[in-house]
């Protein structure tokens, strides 16, 4: 382990602890599996990060790793909300992955984005907990969720030792509930978005000039310009596979008041054939190509700020497509008239954030940053009240991530996460069994503290106690720390 010859970002740090570790096992049935290493700690009072909102300095942890054997799991197909406003599965994410949670600001808990700093799994008896909305979460007992009451674990007692906060029948759950499928990138959805995308926003046009003494000459000429390039690069793939090829150039360039703009273009007979047969309206849609349509208008004339999602155009018949593909997915919208002369129309969607993501996960637009929710506040309006608990009768591999805000978005509810697992891999330990089982001992901290707090540099300020893992769990039973720890 790194504690003799510790290096961070490749400069030498001075050791956490001395060298003269003791390693233990104790037969008594709450510290079986578990190993305890007594360690003679080089320091106890610790500074908190810069970065970190904590309101406090200085903190001790006598322990690290954490005897209690909460492990917070959920099954690993699990959808969580990601940075770009897509869904992943639990199982799938990875250390460095940006994602959604939630942080407390003014009055309201707020969506922000957070880093997954440790992934883990485990094997642990899995129970379902259904919610009146039909959202199904398969999770461990240990692990929590939020609720209009504050966090509860999934099972748990009125009386006893396992008495703790739990999840009843009639709790109601924070969040949106259950997200929305993803659409197949099937033929369909590939020409619906096209469809949207160049009726929207694009420059497809021809004519002819007359040449004297010959037949007259054609123009052919398709242009698309963008400052979004996730947009640009979708349209020039799907092109692609129906044989369009195009050429990709700088529009203009940034500007200090503006971003600079992308464009793809051809001017090739074929292709501007090819390209007005795909963007011709169908007979009959499908579902797909509905879904793509809504997913290339919106990234070409639509927009999501401070809470409004909108689309805008001065074409009747493109409004009635839009509202005729959003009725078929049940959304609720209304057609606005600003009164300006070229007779645009304005089509906004209702149902506040649980719609806005409903639509974003059904049909996929391509640009990202239409697709933020940071700093919107998480409400109660859902119906996403516990209607059961029940066991499945299997042990399952479930799994969990820590976060930067010690939470993250699962399924479309707040679900809590163990923050201090990363900090067992600084010892080169992992965040999950070895967390639970390799415990670290600062077998020195009152000792220790006696002469930290009696050095003329430490002007007493306030000190917080198991910030990183409970000073109080099973293992003080037997090495009681804390007893010197508060006396000092």
């Amino acid at each position: 382990m790194r504690w003799s010859n510790l290096r961070l970002g490749g400069a030498e740090q001075a050791a956490l602890f001395g060298t003269d570790v003791v390693a233990r096992t104790f037969d008594t049935p709450e510290f079986v599996g578990m190993e305890f290493y007594e360690v003679t700690a080089r320091s106890v009072i610790n500074r908190v990060p810069g970065e970190s909102r904590v309101p406090f300095r200085w903190t001790i942890n006598p322990y690290r790793g954490c005897g209690h054997a909460c492990v917070y799991c959920m099954s690993g197909d699990t959808r969580i909300l990601t940075a770009d406003g897509r869904t992943k599965p639990l199982t799938e994410l990875r250390i460095g992955d940006r994602i959604y949670g939630t942080r407390r600001e003014d009055r309201y808990r707020r969506y922000v984005l957070t880093t997954v700093w440790a992934h883990w799994s485990t094997i642990r008896p899995a129970y379902r907990v259904l919610l009146e909305d039909g959202t199904e979460l398969v999770a461990g007992g240990d692990h929590r969720f939020l609720t209009d009451r504050g966090w509860k674990h999934v099972t748990g007692s009125q009386h006893g030792s396992s008495r703790r906060p739990h999840l009843t029948d009639g709790v109601k759950l924070l969040g949106i509930g259950q997200f929305a499928a993803h659409p197949a990138e099937t033929k369909d959805y590939r020409i619906g978005y096209l469809c949207g995308m160049i009726r929207g926003d694009a420059h497809l046009g021809a004519y002819s000039y007359e040449r004297r003494g010959r037949s007259n000459g054609a123009i052919y000429r398709f242009r698309l310009a963008l400052a979004d390039v996730e947009a640009i690069e979708r349209t020039e793939a799907y092109l692609a596979t129906f044989g369009v090829v195009t050429d990709r150039f700088g529009y203009s360039p940034e500007m200090p008041q503006r971003r600079a703009i992308t464009a793809i273009r051809t001017s090739r007979r074929a292709a501007f054939e090819r390209i007005t047969e795909l963007v011709g309206w169908p007979t009959a849609p499908s579902a797909d190509w509905a879904k793509g349509f809504l997913a290339g208008v919106f990234d070409a004339e639509g927009s999501c700020s401070r809470g409004v999602w909108r689309i805008s155009n001065t074409d009747p018949e493109i409004i009635e497509a839009i509202g005729l593909a959003l009725k078929r997915f049940g959304f609720r919208y209304v057609v606005e008239d600003p009164g300006r002369r070229n007779g645009i129309r304005v089509i906004r969607l209702l149902g506040g954030l649980a719609e806005r993501l409903r639509f974003f996960h059904t049909v996929d637009p391509a640009i990202v940053r239409k697709r933020a929710i940071s700093g919107t506040p998480i409400k109660a309006a859902a119906a996403l009240r516990v209607v059961s608990v029940e066991p499945t009768g299997f042990d399952l591999r479930l799994y969990d991530i820590t976060t930067g805000t010690g939470d993250f978005i699962a399924d479309g509810v707040v679900s809590h996460n163990c923050f201090a697992r990363k900090s067992h891999t600084y010892l080169d330990l992992d965040a999950g069994h070895d967390f639970d089982s390799r415990i670290i001992v600062k077998v020195n901290a009152p000792e220790l503290l006696r002469r930290e707090l009696a050095r003329p540099t430490w002007s007493g300020e306030h000190i917080a106690m198991g910030t990183n893992t409970d000073p109080y769990q099973r293992a003080e039973g037997r090495y009681r720390l804390m007893p010197g720890i508060i006396e000092e």
